[in-house]
């Protein structure tokens, strides 16, 4: 009820709807009934005028007159018996329609409920249709698919919280610890305070490059199938080249060879997000290397779509840890906590590809090492012709 009247329900509005169809089906039978009987009873049409007839009790009637009678009589009849079926059809045909109806609906009435039943602790409950396999058994499985995908999302933020409380946790546990033991220590000198201080800033800019990275992320996915903040035409060739010489320290000491192939590959998106993406490669393709071994970078495009290579030596990554290594927190297809990095640069680089409408692929190369291939939209489109 809303306001004292009756709710124009779904199950109402098809009630109604079928008894009106139904009413006026009837009429229409009741009335084209009435006009075929009207015209048939015409007996006398073919006899002379002025002819007479006889009736059982003796009665002489003119044939004209006769004819008269007995078609308004039937007439009478017709309508008379017909709008009573009429009437009784109706009233049986709407009180079906209405229990049919709601028969119909009861899936609906079933999402309802489990849409309010639905919280933290009961999103395992689903509707499990089982009736005929019809557009209401269609609604209740993509009711109970959308739940799965809501489940899946709630299981892995709750992880993600989890895991980014634990990685902020590490360095401030380490600074709070290494506080305490020196202001605890009597003896404790200028040389002793200086290393407590260095190890306090390497904690502090391990915690502000994780929370940096989490920005990065949560502002990637904020963007993904939306319209970019900043938009500007770019080159991923000239992206990576920076970030290449931002690591180029590290790669002289830990002995790589890098071969590089840098052809133009114009994208438009958003500059700073993009130079992360390069950045994040080329980091985590010389952090998890090895000793003397090798990285290779490529960057081109086709007219249609750009592209970045970045692939690296080092340790063997099973096939089936690929997808993992795109999720937030894991290194090396292993959940770790403590080790080099945060652990998002591969979940930065798969939200800033969503972010422009393209895709990243991780392919495990023989003997160890892991080639990434990132493709963009290019800048550049050919002109149709």
């Amino acid at each position: 009820m809303i306001g004292g009247t009756v709710r124009p329900t779904l199950r109402l509005r098809l009630t109604l709807l079928n008894g009106v169809l139904l009413v006026g089906a009837g009429a229409i039978l009741v009335l084209l009934a009435w006009l075929l009987v009207r015209d048939a009873l015409r007996p006398t049409d073919e006899l002379l005028p002025g002819t007479t007839v006889v009736l059982t009790d003796g009665r002489t009637l003119d044939a004209g007159h006769w004819q008269r009678q007995l078609v308004d009589a039937a007439s009478r009849e017709l309508l008379f018996k017909g709008l009573l079926a009429l009437l009784a059809i109706s009233v049986v045909g709407v009180a079906g329609a209405y229990l049919v109806a709601g028969r119909a609906l009861r899936p609906l009435h079933q999402v309802t409920a489990t849409a309010r039943r639905l919280g933290e602790t009961t999103l395992d409950e689903r509707i499990g249709w089982s009736g005929a396999d019809d557009e209401v058994a269609e609604l209740a499985e993509t009711f109970d698919a959308m739940l799965d995908r809501i489940t899946a999302a709630f299981e892995a933020q709750k992880r993600f919280v989890a895991n980014a409380s634990h990685e902020l946790r590490t360095p401030l546990a380490v600074m709070r610890t290494e506080i305490d033991v020196t202001l605890s220590d009597d003896d404790a000198d200028l040389g002793e305070y200086r290393r407590m201080a260095g190890v306090v800033r390497e904690a502090s800019e391990r915690a502000n490059g994780l929370v940096d990275a989490l920005l990065v992320l949560a502002r990637s996915e904020a963007q993904t199938g939306r319209r970019l903040a900043r938009r500007a035409e770019c080159d991923l060739a000239v992206g990576t080249a920076n970030a290449l010489s931002a690591v180029a320290r590290e790669v002289e000491r830990i002995g790589l060879k890098v071969h590089t192939s840098l052809r133009p590959a114009p994208v438009v998106g958003d500059p700073g997000l993009l130079d992360r993406l390069a950045g994040n490669l080329v980091e985590n393709a010389v952090r998890y290397n090895h000793l003397h071994g090798r990285m290779w970078v490529r960057t081109g495009t086709d007219g249609q779509r750009s592209w970045l290579v970045v692939g690296n030596t080092g340790f063997e990554v099973a096939p089936a840890e690929v997808p993992g290594l795109f999720e937030p927190f894991r290194r090396g297809g292993q959940e770790r906590t403590g080790a080099r990095g945060s652990g998002l640069g591969l979940s930065i680089v798969r939200a800033v590809c969503d972010a422009h409408g393209g895709t990243v692929k991780a392919v495990p190369q023989p003997g160890g090492g892991l080639e990434v291939t990132v493709t963009l939209p290019s800048a550049d489109p050919p002109a149709a012709t």
